[in-house]
């Protein structure tokens, strides 16, 4: 290469960079804060437990169920919305989400008996559907696949945010908002947290745009480096034909990266729904604000972990190795669960899995990006995340049975390491047939 054109190769990388980090400053924040508050609204039933279930006198069994309901309702719908938003636009279907879900949210407060807990949390799903993948797929017209990895940890980032915020706040809520204007703690923390989505809503339809070259914040110059750096990158394999989308959503390693989803999202689930209950038990206690506060410790563990994994799997482009040592860690905190007692080692065993999952999660969505075509990305992560959720859906009604059953929570947790070990299996065999590091 010469003089010349080593310069002219610098400076194009230079503006490269910078418009990655335009485009960074510009989306990631807002679409953090979104997920936030997604997030909060899904787990905010866990805390609502701690005194819903006494004051309506639901059995563990009837509280999972209503989880799974929710997360019927999201699968229904989760592929329908995902190909609605390639369609419609993110600025429009992301707007559309949050102020439809964010009323529904704010319902639960009229919740008087197992049929309308049923009821409104299945709508709720079916409102909410479409929100993750739908992020997930918006960052692929804009993030180019060297960088995807820490896009996805900072947004999945919200997760543990919104458990550290969650717990305090709604502890907060459920204790000093109890009794205000006759109504119970639990009431005020539905409303309260779900009213802020309706907000967004309204600024994301403002604030969203669609693709690059719809971006009056970008010059033109702008936004051809960046169309040219994410279509670099998605021809840079080796050159086939593409398949049709069926065939691509259809393709094996899909199929089996949607399974090791479903795996995983069990845990994720089981640190959304029971992790309060559980650290009340461990605790021994039952002030709401003490539970709250130490359900946050895993959280913010998870927080401090992510972004350091998720930036070694970019600068050294390894996938697989980063989502298997992440599940085997989440395992072994399950485990450290099960089997000690004493509080400090199975707190200990909660941030393992806390951190474990979310650092899995954050690495894992760069899999089916990599495979799928841009044509297929709607369809095929649609797939992924509607099969993953039905382990939401599978996984509150069955650790909530197995603790009535058995009266505590280690056959349950028996069930979501082993599906931990599952998933590490299926994505081990998805890097050997497509060759991923």
């Amino acid at each position: 290469m010469s003089t010349i054109a080593a310069a002219d190769y610098s400076v194009e990388r230079a503006k490269s960079g910078e418009v990655i980090s335009k485009v960074w400053r510009r989306l990631i924040p807002f679409l953090f804060v979104l997920y936030i508050i997604n997030y909060l609204d899904r787990i905010n039933i866990g805390f609502a437990a701690l005194s819903m279930n006494k004051d309506l006198m639901f059995s563990a069994t009837v509280f999972g169920l209503a989880n799974s309901i929710f997360y019927f309702g999201y699968v229904v719908c989760e592929i329908p919305s995902n190909l609605l938003m390639a369609r419609f636009g993110a600025r429009v279907w992301i707007a559309r989400i949050l102020i439809s879900w964010g009323l529904a949210s704010a319902a639960t407060m009229l919740v008087v008996g197992p049929y309308s807990l049923y009821a409104i949390r299945f709508l709720v799903g079916v409102l909410e559907a479409g929100f993750v993948p739908g992020v997930l797929l918006y960052l692929t017209y804009w993030i180019p696949n060297s960088h995807r990895a820490r896009a996805n940890g900072y947004l999945m980032m919200a997760q543990p945010v919104a458990m550290a915020l969650g717990g305090g706040i709604s502890g907060l809520i459920l204790e000093h908002f109890n009794g205000a204007m006759g109504l119970q703690g639990w009431r005020w923390m539905f409303l309260c947290e779900g009213l802020p989505a309706v907000v967004l809503g309204l600024a994301s339809y403002f604030y969203l745009t669609d693709r690059p070259s719809d971006a009056s914040w970008l010059a033109e110059g702008e936004k051809a480096a960046l169309a040219s750096l994410v279509r670099e990158e998605r021809i840079a394999g080796p050159v086939r034909q593409k398949p049709s989308i069926l065939k691509q959503v259809m393709e094996p390693s899909i199929l089996l990266l949607a399974v090791a989803y479903f795996c995983l999202v069990n845990t994720i689930n089981a640190n959304a729904t029971w992790i309060p209950t559980i650290v009340r038990d461990v605790l021994k206690t039952y002030s709401l604000t003490s539970v709250g506060l130490v359900t946050a410790i895993p959280a913010v563990c998870a927080l401090i972990l992510m972004p350091i994994w998720t930036r070694n799997s970019d600068r050294t482009q390894e996938r697989k190795g980063h989502v298997i040592t992440a599940l085997i860690m989440a395992a072994v905190g399950w485990l450290m669960v099960i089997y000690f007692s004493q509080p400090e080692l199975r707190l200990a065993g909660l941030i393992f899995t806390v951190s474990g999952a979310f650092c899995a999660m954050s690495v894992f969505w760069t899999l089916p990006q990599a495979i799928l075509s841009e044509e297929a990305r709607p369809a095929g992560i649609g797939l992924i995340s509607a099969v993953g959720l039905l382990g939401s859906a599978v996984s509150p009604a069955v650790i909530g049975i197995l603790r009535d059953l058995t009266g505590n929570f280690n056959a349950g947790l028996f069930y979501v390491t082993a599906l931990l070990v599952v998933s590490m299996v299926l994505i081990w065999a998805v890097g050997r047939r497509h060759r991923v590091s």
